[in-house]
């Protein structure tokens, strides 16, 4: 069964740093492209990161690249997004996705959130001013 669940999620103060962690199951991140996006109350989902299978390559949201890291340990089957320098703007709730229907060993992968076919709930992060 494929699975991913998010956790890691809380309240900090601006400045903080915060890391998600995203347990997964089901299928192999070395041929996965995996994914983070977030979405805040009234706006659109957005991209936060991608991670080709394998983790050969990343790619960041452009106000995020700097703050942010994706890592994975394929031995544990899990992802992680480490967030450093909070702000308000980074409010939101995080979700962990993955490709299932994209065979992908170092591939550049998609970006959009509909390309993405199995996703967690969420962890919500709320950063405080």
């Amino acid at each position: 069964q494929v699975h991913l669940m998010e956790s890691g999620g809380g309240s900090v103060q601006p400045g903080g740093s915060l890391t998600l962690s995203c347990a997964t199951s089901g299928f192999s991140m070395i041929t996965t492209c995996v994914a983070w996006f977030r979405q805040a109350p009234g706006k659109e989902r957005e991209m936060v990161a991608v991670m080709s299978g394998g983790g050969g390559d990343s790619i960041y949201a452009d106000t995020l690249k700097g703050r942010f890291t994706i890592s994975q340990n394929v031995a544990k089957n899990e992802l992680y997004l480490k967030m450093n320098s909070l702000q308000p703007g980074d409010a939101a709730t995080y979700f962990c996705a993955a490709n299932l229907g994209l065979f992908c060993l170092g591939c550049l992968c998609p970006r959009r959130g509909d390309q993405y076919t199995d996703w967690g709930q969420g962890t919500q992060v709320a950063v405080s001013s």
